[in-house]
């Protein structure tokens, strides 16, 4: 079963309150970051509006990688996930 793992920023957005300030990692079904992140939703379900617009895209300011890899298609979320594989949910850093 795959683990994601949800940045500390983003904690504020999951049902409890976190015990510590690290990031929260959660075990869940699926085989693509669609599915993970389905299962995650499905736990925390208003974590959705945060990392995943009204078509189901990841948000401009939100990052996932797969086993270290950035997710490189936002829209479809289509990469495959192994067993015991890694899903990391980030908010993303922009600047100047």
């Amino acid at each position: 079963m795959p683990t994601v793992v949800v940045a500390p920023s983003l904690t504020r957005w999951l049902t409890a309150t976190p015990t510590s300030s690290g990031p929260r990692s959660f075990d869940v079904p699926g085989t693509t970051v669609r599915e993970v992140l389905e299962a995650l939703f499905a736990i925390h379900p208003q974590l959705r509006g945060y990392v995943t617009d009204e078509r189901g895209a990841l948000r401009h300011h939100v990052v996932c990688f797969v086993d270290g890899v950035a997710v490189s298609d936002k829209a479809t979320l289509t990469e495959p996930v192994l067993p015991g594989g890694e899903v990391y949910v980030f908010q993303a850093l922009s600047g100047g």
